[in-house]
């Protein structure tokens, strides 16, 4: 089969799956067994068989999750935009890594000129960024950024020299724990501080963590805010950061993986990011609530040195990396943890180019009026209840049942959604309850879609309600 057939078929089976995406169930469930037997894995390889490969395409797209489709609020992203499907794909037909200029002359300018648009927004003058494998990533990327900062001979003798602290919201995200692991802190120097009703970190709390890691000889040299939990959605304020940073001299890093957006529209950011141009990094992600296909980050540094390559480079990397010229100095690679690099720049290019700040900026407000719909309808239906104070993005609520046995009925109806493909919603646990937690990222959804949502969840719950005792 020649190329432009394999292009030929591939398109008309990916056209044929985004015409149809919207229509019947989000997902045909199969148990594993199921649909490993569907799927044919054992089914002969190394034949050269286009028609064979097809199959499987189309079997794919049949039982994947419609992660587009109105009823998918599971994750803190949905169907990717066209603009950035365009971008992946001229990508993977285009075929290089990222991590030079020499082999990625386009990208590289793509990724620099996206940084600068970011840097301006944010108010880092003079910083620096770099595109990361998503928020986890730079999440860890920051904290060694200031790690290696506070104490700069750990780049060469290690981590066992002194006692740093790193502190952050009992909510953070767990890429925390996994980077203070990573880079040799220790999850007990990993200070979890904890929050208030609301969700955002208890500043009195922290100041007293602080006191007591100094007291105890130990440097506070990270604190990260939460811009828009994970379960909550609460914001973490900057402003009292600032201050105790100005004490105790610890590096202030802004996780806005999800709600970093707000930084985008000018109300937004007065409201949830006040202090952010002063803080030392940032790192929010593209590929969650503005639609962008998988992965696409951004980590910003909020300093005029060479932070990045100083952090991440080491090693004898002449064979790739030069800087007996001026293309060497927009290389990226030397500053990545990555050798080879994802050519992400495009689909963010081409989305932003598309959409622009202002697009997206309003996209955001409309999700934020969406949840503030959604809140509504859960406060005007008496079979369900509001589990946390609504912060921005994040509903928190459960079907109302008795308290000892909540926990079980709600699993089972979240569960009942999923498999009956009526909805995906995630689920989560707040003071050990669990709530279901609804996220609004679907760029199709419309107050009509929030009201048949919970319409079709309380008859679910209803359903299950009846067959309860005998399920008990």
């Amino acid at each position: 089969m020649k190329d432009v057939d394999v292009f030929k078929r591939l398109l008309a089976i990916v056209e044929k799956y985004r015409r149809e995406s919207h229509a019947g169930t989000f997902l045909e469930y199969r148990d594993p067994a199921e649909l490993a037997a569907l799927l044919d894995l054992e089914r002969g390889e190394g034949r050269e068989d286009w028609q064979m490969l097809f199959e499987w395409v189309e079997k794919y797209l049949r039982y994947a999750v419609k992660t587009d489709h109105p009823d998918f609020v599971n994750r803190m992203w949905s169907g990717a935009s066209l603009p950035s499907i365009v971008g992946e794909i001229v990508a993977a037909v285009s075929n290089t890594s990222a991590c030079t200029y020499e082999t990625a002359p386009v990208s590289t300018l793509l990724e620099t000129y996206m940084i600068e648009r970011m840097l301006h927004i944010v108010g880092f003058v003079g910083g620096q960024g770099q595109m990361t494998t998503g928020s986890s990533n730079a999440n860890m990327v920051a904290m060694m950024c200031a790690r290696n900062l506070h104490d700069p001979a750990v780049r060469t003798e290690g981590v066992g020299r002194g006692a740093l602290a790193a502190f952050v919201s009992a909510d953070a995200h767990y890429s925390m724990d996994r980077a203070a692991n990573i880079l040799g802190i220790g999850l007990s120097q990993l200070i979890k501080v904890p929050v208030d009703d609301h969700g955002r970190m208890d500043m009195e709390k922290l100041e007293g963590r602080l006191e007591e890691a100094v007291g105890a000889g130990r440097r506070p040299f990270f604190v990260a805010a939460t811009a828009g939990t994970t379960v909550r959605g609460a914001f973490d304020p900057i402003e009292p950061l600032l201050a105790l940073r100005s004490r105790y001299g610890f590096w202030l890093h802004v996780d806005g993986a999800w709600g970093g957006v707000a930084v985008l529209g000018e109300q937004l950011r007065r409201r949830y990011l006040r202090g952010l141009e002063l803080a030392d990094s940032f790192t929010m992600d593209f590929h969650k609530m503005l639609g962008l296909s998988l992965i696409c980050n951004v980590l910003l540094l909020n300093r005029q040195d060479n932070l990045f390559r100083q952090a991440l480079s080491a090693g004898d990397g002449s064979y790739l990396f030069r800087d007996d010229d001026g293309e060497g100095a927009l290389d990226f690679g030397p500053s990545s943890l990555q050798c080879g690099r994802r050519v992400d720049s495009l689909k963010w290019f081409l989305d932003w180019k598309f959409h622009g700040q202002a697009g997206l900026a309003a996209r955001v407000e409309r999700f934020l009026d969406l949840c503030r719909h959604a809140e509504k309808c859960v406060e005007q239906h008496g079979e369900l209840e509001l589990m946390a104070p609504r912060e921005s993005f994040n509903l928190c609520f459960r079907y109302r049942w008795p308290e000892t046995e909540a926990n079980r009925f709600n699993l089972a109806l979240r569960t009942r959604l999923y498999r009956q493909g009526i909805s995906m919603v995630g689920c989560a646990y707040i003071d050990g309850r669990l709530v279901l937690r609804l996220l609004v990222t679907n760029v199709a959804w419309t107050v009509a879609d929030v009201e048949r949502y919970f319409e079709s969840l309380i008859a679910a719950g209803r359903q299950l309600a009846a067959e309860w005792p005998a399920a008990s």
